[in-house]
């Protein structure tokens, strides 16, 4: 029986569940992006990406207060 796991959270320092990880098939279009995409091309994507973050409207998250 196998746990869930939270990748976003779990596998920050690499995969926990090696061979058995249910997204190995992302390592390969990660890997194969990452290598035939220029290093001023990812700045330019993680810059736009800072750029739509910053001019979106603050979102206030009102806490649900029990009665």
């Amino acid at each position: 029986m196998q746990a869930t796991v939270n990748c976003a959270q779990d596998c920050i320092n690499g995969c926990i569940l090696g061979d058995q990880c249910p997204n190995k098939e992302y390592v390969v279009e990660a890997s194969k992006f990452i290598n035939e995409t220029s290093l001023d091309e990812l700045h330019e994507i993680a810059e736009e990406a800072r750029r739509k973050k910053l001019l979106q409207p603050p979102q206030w998250v009102i806490p649900d207060f029990p009665n």
